[in-house]
């Protein structure tokens, strides 16, 4: 792979690690420090996960008219002012919930920004045919961050406090800015000036009016939609019902992003014997039998059944990641990449505030176990879209 790639890797990795690091630590801090209990933590993810809903068409507008590694930059930027400003206030003793919640949400629109312009970057770095293997490196960096993320900062909260994690969190999102500036972003034809509306019109339309995009989009959306369900009672639920300390949060969750590496690792192997179709399939049929697990934990409270429900969230899922965007790579058109991305972003990141939203409210009124129920329909309706639509069906990418 080409030098640039290699060092968008590498960037993406500390970025990766310092947002995972950073939702880690916002839930403990919120709960161990703050009293926060299953409804506070639910408002705080909705927080943290607003600005995909509402700052990722936008992000894609400006991923499409002006520099992408610019932008990234800036991510991160913005991410590491938010992370000091909690790191203040927390070391000066003035951290309230609003702050946290305000300053999550800053960091988040870093964090969009970046995810929106990287995918849109990347098929302008690799050729078409190493667009798969390119995925997998970056989803491989990804999955290290969800295993490490939130084990550090489990630990970190546990052991030392605050300060310490998101100390290292600042530092990992200075690192990942640093390791693109200087990089050369390849030219682009300029595209004729046209209203902002119009623009982001059409690439609403084309996935909207794309017949594989379009279940993988509605897939996308219900898993986000029951995943953050899911995420807004969950520390509550482990601390509470399944007598896990920081620390051990910290680890079930880091099994999340061993299930990541695990799928990711597996993807080259699998890639060469299955067909697309089920590559993209297995990523639902995971989540929807890791929520059933989860749910298990209801009645019977096994750390360990937790576990293994959030390992299989992350083995079977980045396989579904890796193949669905590079899919959605192939499929679109150069001048609409950051538009598309930033379509796909908003309707299923966007759908995060709204699942975290509706898991506080039913944490707050009927308990945890609500949130797990809700949750478990959720992923068992995103696996009978994907299972109905063409894009089961692929033996191989559309040409």
């Amino acid at each position: 792979m080409p030098n640039p790639f290699r060092r968008l890797v590498l960037s993406n990795l500390a970025a990766q690690l310092s947002e995972q690091l950073a939702l880690a630590a916002a839930p403990l801090l919120a709960v161990l420090t703050l009293g926060a209990g299953a409804a506070e933590t639910g408002w705080l993810q909705a927080a943290q996960t607003l600005p995909f809903l509402i700052l990722a068409l936008p992000a894609g507008l400006l991923a499409d008219r002006h520099s992408r590694l610019g932008l990234m930059i800036g991510a991160e930027a913005l991410r590491a002012l938010s992370l000091l400003g909690i790191l203040l206030l927390a070391m000066n003793g003035r951290l309230e919930l609003a702050a946290l919640a305000a300053l999550g949400f800053l960091g988040a629109a870093g964090t969009v920004a970046q995810g929106v312009a990287a995918p849109a970057l990347l098929p302008r770095l690799v050729p078409r045919e190493a667009l798969a293997r390119a995925n997998r490196g970056l989803e491989l960096g990804r999955s290290l961050a969800f295993a490490a993320g939130p084990a550090l900062g489990g630990s970190l909260i546990g052991w030392v406090g605050a300060g310490p994690a998101y100390g290292v969190a600042i530092g990992l999102s200075l690192l990942s800015a640093g390791l693109l500036i200087g990089l050369a972003e390849p030219g682009r034809i300029p595209a004729a000036s046209r209203h902002p509306i119009g623009e982001l019109r059409e690439g609403i339309a084309f996935v909207l009016g794309h017949a594989l995009l379009r279940p993988i989009l509605a897939t996308a959306i219900l898993f986000n939609t029951a995943w953050f369900i899911l995420q807004a009672g969950y520390v509550v639920h482990a601390v509470g019902n399944l007598g896990l300390s920081a620390t051990g949060v910290g680890i079930t969750l880091g099994l999340y992003g061993a299930g990541m590496v695990a799928g990711a690792l597996a993807a080259p192997r699998l890639s060469a014997s299955w067909s697309l179709g089920a590559l993209i399939t297995v990523g639902p049929s995971a989540a929807a039998l890791a929520a059933l697990l989860m749910l298990g934990t209801a009645a019977l409270p096994s750390p360990v059944l937790a576990g293994v429900a959030l390992f299989l969230f992350g083995a079977g899922p980045v396989l579904w990641t890796i193949h669905t965007t590079t899919l959605r790579q192939a499929v679109t058109p150069a001048a609409l990449l950051g538009r598309v991305s930033a379509t796909v972003m908003t309707a299923t990141f966007g759908a995060r505030p709204l699942g975290a939203a509706a898991g506080a409210l039913l944490a707050a009124r009927y308990g945890v176990e609500a949130c797990l129920l809700a949750s478990a329909c959720g992923f068992l309706a995103q696996l009978a879209v994907i299972l109905a639509s063409p894009a089961a069906r692929l033996r191989a990418l559309p040409a």
